[in-house]
């Protein structure tokens, strides 16, 4: 996902958003499909590096940006990337959950929750809509208060 600065937050490809959530669908279709946990675990691993570092810092995101974005062109617009930060977040919740469901023997906590977190990611990589960003912007929506003007 490229990256641009404006004055208060980083800029983001929304394309390489959907690209990301595309491999995030896989890895989580196998972690479901194998009955293993070890996809589930690179997939925390990414959520863990996107949340810490940006998206664009993300595996997914540095894949997007060298490879597949020289061949698309500018995108026609750019998203703030603090929304789909904070779904990177959900994310690793899901997976930490997920994890501990697998690991610990709770086998219905790790398809539960890695199922969740692969509808999620499912919806974003196919339509665009990103169940976490959505949630970033009714929370934001919520803590800030807005005054009535007249």
């Amino acid at each position: 996902m490229s990256e641009q600065k404006t004055a208060t937050h980083a800029k983001v490809d929304p394309r390489g958003l959907r690209f990301a959530a595309g491999v995030t669908t896989v890895l989580l279709a196998l972690t479901l499909i194998l009955d293993s946990a070890w996809p589930l675990a690179v997939q925390a691993v990414v959520f863990a590096i996107s949340v810490a570092f940006g998206v664009q810092a993300s595996p997914y995101g540095q894949l997007f940006k060298r490879l597949i974005r020289p061949r698309l062109g500018p995108p026609k617009e750019l998203e703030d990337a603090a929304p789909p930060r904070f779904a990177q977040l959900v994310g690793l919740v899901f997976a930490v959950a997920g994890l501990i469901g697998y690991v610990t023997g709770a086998a219905v906590l790790g398809v539960v929750a890695t199922g969740f977190a692969l509808v999620a990611a499912f919806v974003n990589a196919a339509v665009g809509l990103c169940l976490g960003c959505e949630a970033y912007l009714l929370i934001h929506r919520i803590r800030t208060p807005t005054t009535a003007t007249n």
